[in-house]
């Protein structure tokens, strides 16, 4: 049986990356690129992956060669919130859970043996402490993050590769986004990711908003996606509180309060 060397593949450059070095070292001919999508059947163009990141996903899977495999679970993340009865968070991303890491589990157990596959994720050289946990949540897989070995690059080297092979990166990394991943909103972002959110993507920001509201009304509960920690008590901040603070200047936003993605690096992502 021919070895398959299995890609988390996002949609963002850093799993193309990832990708393209697994072409370098073993070719294309048993490589399978594993996107799930968070668009479910929402035809709300702001749900799921940016616009540009489904164009930039066809092309990148195009240069790399193999197989695209494009999972949708059927739900988008709001409706995982309401199912779950949970808003996800920067401890608890419940829709990583459902929408990414249980499709791409189930896909890998249907159709990849253990002892035949190697599974990528697309962490680099400056996220290598997370290594170890993603070892052991893909056992009994093994699991490698190719960008964590040398050369080192950093995320201007990848966008500069991607234009070299004549591909257009997502057009989230020139509107000031350091992720390019669900739209520019995650609930694991921090509150400058949500601050360029608001400026750049004011009618996203709106639909993601309201979904908050309406979430807490369904609950009855005072839950939010960000945090107050003003007085040094901390307390939900919601979006809608988020926006007005920052339009009427009565909040500083850390600017390397950026957060992050991680739906295929925490130790219990995979499982």
């Amino acid at each position: 049986m021919a070895h398959k060397h299995v890609v988390m593949f996002s949609s963002g450059a850093g799993s193309w990356a990832a990708a393209r070095r697994v072409v370098e070292q073993h070719g294309n001919e048993n490589l399978y690129l594993v996107f799930s999508d968070v668009k479910g059947d929402n035809p709300s163009p702001h749900a799921g992956e940016d616009k540009d990141n489904y164009r930039f996903l066809r092309q990148a899977a195009w240069d790399l060669g193999g197989q695209l495999v494009w999972l949708t679970e059927g739900r988008d993340i709001w409706q995982v919130f309401r199912d779950d009865r949970f808003l996800g968070n920067t401890r608890l991303a419940n829709c990583s859970k459902f929408l990414k890491q249980r499709p791409a589990r189930e896909w890998l157990e249907a159709h990849c043996d253990p002892d035949e596959t190697t599974v990528y994720v697309g962490i680099d050289w400056s996220e290598a402490h997370r290594l170890p946990a993603i070892e052991r949540s893909y056992q009994p897989y093994k699991a490698v993050a190719p960008l964590c070995e040398p050369p080192y690059l950093d995320k201007e080297d990848i966008l500069e590769q991607l234009r070299e092979r004549g591909i257009k990166p997502p057009r989230l990394y020139d509107m000031g986004f350091a992720h390019a991943n669900c739209g520019g909103f995650c609930v694991r972002s921090g509150q400058a990711q949500f601050k360029n959110l608001l400026k750049v993507m004011p009618e996203r920001y709106a639909y993601h908003e309201q979904q908050e509201q309406a979430l807490r009304n369904y609950l009855g509960k005072d839950v939010a996606i960000l945090r107050d920690r003003r007085g040094g008590t901390t307390k939900p901040m919601t979006l809608t509180d988020f926006r007005q603070r920052v339009e009427s200047e009565q909040i500083n936003v850390d600017p390397y309060d950026i957060g992050g993605c991680g739906c295929f690096v925490e130790e219990e992502n995979a499982a």
